[in-house]
C-alpha cells in the first residue's frame, strides 16, 4: 500500500511538474484589467486615454504582433519590440467622442505569440452630447438665411390637386431679415411667416405646389434662388421636386370600363455581350387593350445613353405602337441595366418601364 501511495505521488507532481514547465517555456501575457470605464465624458471633451498594462509570464519573449479596433473612434498604440520573461508593457487606447453620443463600448483586440494568442479588451463610457447650435439644426446656408434642407420633396401631387408642405427657416443675423423668393414659377406660391423674421429667431416657409398648373408629367424639379433684405442670393437655391400623377380616383364608373390597358409583348431585352460602341436596337410592341385611346404622356430614361421612339403617341383601343428603343454602348463596360418609363393613361400602370440588358466587354479584351 505505501508503494502505491508513492507511486501515485510521483505521478501527481511528474504531472505538476510538466504544467508548470510548459507553462514557462512559452510567452504568456497577462492584462492587470482588461476593461476600463471611461465614465461621463462630454463630447466637446477631447480625445480620451487609457493605458493597459500587462506583463510577460512566460520564459520567452512576447510579442504583440496587432492590436486592432472595432472602429475608427478608438485608436491603439503599442511597443512593437519583444518583451522578455517578467517584463512588462502597455497599450495606449485613445477615443475620439467626437460625433458619438451616447453610450458605448469598443472592444480592441490584442493578437501576439502568447499561449493567449488572442485577447480582447473594452472601454466603455458614456458621451454627453455638446449642445445644437443653429447650424446643426439649419446646415443650409444662404446668405444669413439657413434652411433645415436645400431640398423639399412634394412626393406625389396630382393634376388637379394643390399641395401644401412647410420648412422651418432659421436667421441667422443680428438684424431683421425680409425674404422672398425671385420670380418663383407659376405652380409653386411661397410665403414666409412671419413676413419679417427676426434676428436669431426661426419661421416657417410655406410652399403651395398646384398641380392643375403644371403642363407636364412624373418628376419635375424646380429650383428658385432667395431675395433677404431687396438683395439676391445666389450662391444657393432650394429645390421643389413633385411627381406629377393623374388622380384616377375620380373616374367615373363607366370611365373606368372603358379605360386604355396598356400591354407590352415583352418587358426587358438582352443583347447578350457586346464590345464598346456596338450599338443595340430592338423593338417593343406596346397594344392597348382597352376601349379608350392609350396616350403616352412622357418617355424617360436612365441615361442619356438609352432612347425610344413610338410611331405614335396616342394608340386607338385594340391597336397597337412599335416602341424603337436603342442603346449607346460608347462609354460603357461591364454590366449594363438601362430602362425607358413610359408615363401613359393607363389607370391600373401609369408607370410602364422597359429594360435593358447585357455586357459590354472592356477595350482591353
Amino acid at each position: 500500500m505505501k508503494r502505491l501511495i508513492l507511486a501515485l505521488c510521483l505521478v501527481i507532481t511528474g504531472g505538476q511538474f510538466y504544467n508548470n514547465y510548459a507553462q514557462f517555456t512559452e510567452p504568456s501575457i497577462t492584462f492587470d484589467k482588461t476593461s476600463f470605464n471611461f465614465g461621463n465624458i462630454t463630447e466637446l471633451g477631447g480625445l480620451q486615454t487609457h493605458i493597459f498594462s500587462f506583463i510577460n509570464n512566460g520564459s520567452q519573449p512576447l510579442i504583440v504582433n496587432d492590436v486592432t479596433t472595432t472602429c475608427g473612434c478608438t485608436v491603439p498604440e503599442w511597443s512593437k519590440e519583444p518583451i522578455p520573461p517578467g517584463g512588462n508593457g502597455t497599450i495606449k487606447v485613445t477615443f475620439d467622442p467626437v460625433g458619438r453620443p451616447g453610450a458605448f463600448r469598443k472592444g480592441i483586440t490584442v493578437k501576439s505569440n502568447a499561449r493567449e494568442s488572442s485577447m480582447v479588451l473594452y472601454i466603455v463610457g458614456l458621451v454627453s452630447p455638446k449642445p445644437k447650435t443653429a447650424a446643426d439644426d439649419f446646415p443650409v446656408k444662404i446668405g444669413n438665411l439657413r434652411l433645415a434642407t436645400n431640398h423639399l420633396a412634394m412626393q406625389t401631387v396630382f393634376n388637379s390637386q394643390i399641395k401644401v408642405d412647410t420648412m422651418r427657416i432659421y436667421n441667422d443675423s443680428d438684424s431683421l431679415l425680409n425674404i422672398a423668393v425671385v420670380d418663383p414659377p407659376a405652380h409653386i406660391k411661397f410665403t414666409v411667416t412671419p413676413a419679417t423674421l427676426e434676428p436669431k429667431k426661426t419661421g416657417l416657409l410655406y410652399v403651395a405646389f398646384d398641380g392643375t398648373k403644371v403642363n407636364e408629367w412624373g418628376f419635375v424639379l424646380t429650383r428658385v434662388i432667395f431675395s433677404l433684405n431687396g438683395v439676391t442670393v445666389a450662391n444657393n437655391m432650394l429645390a421643389v421636386s413633385a411627381t406629377i400623377d393623374e388622380d384616377f380616383s375620380k373616374w367615373s364608373t363607366e370611365k373606368k370600363l372603358s379605360a386604355p390597358k396598356a400591354k407590352l409583348d415583352e418587358e426587358s431585352f438582352n443583347f447578350g455581350t457586346i464590345t464598346p460602341g456596338q450599338p443595340v436596337a430592338h423593338d417593343f410592341i406596346l397594344k392597348n387593350e382597352g376601349k379608350d385611346p392609350l396616350i403616352i404622356r412622357k418617355i424617360t430614361t436612365t441615361c442619356g445613353c438609352t432612347a425610344s421612339k413610338p410611331d405614335k403617341y396616342e394608340i386607338k383601343g385594340g391597336e397597337s405602337t412599335i416602341l424603337q428603343c436603342t442603346f449607346d454602348s460608347r462609354g460603357k463596360t461591364g454590366k449594363q441595366f438601362q430602362t425607358v418609363t413610359l408615363i401613359v393613361n393607363d389607370p391600373l400602370q401609369s408607370n410602364i418601364v422597359l429594360r435593358f440588358l447585357g455586357n459590354v466587354e472592356s477595350s482591353g479584351k
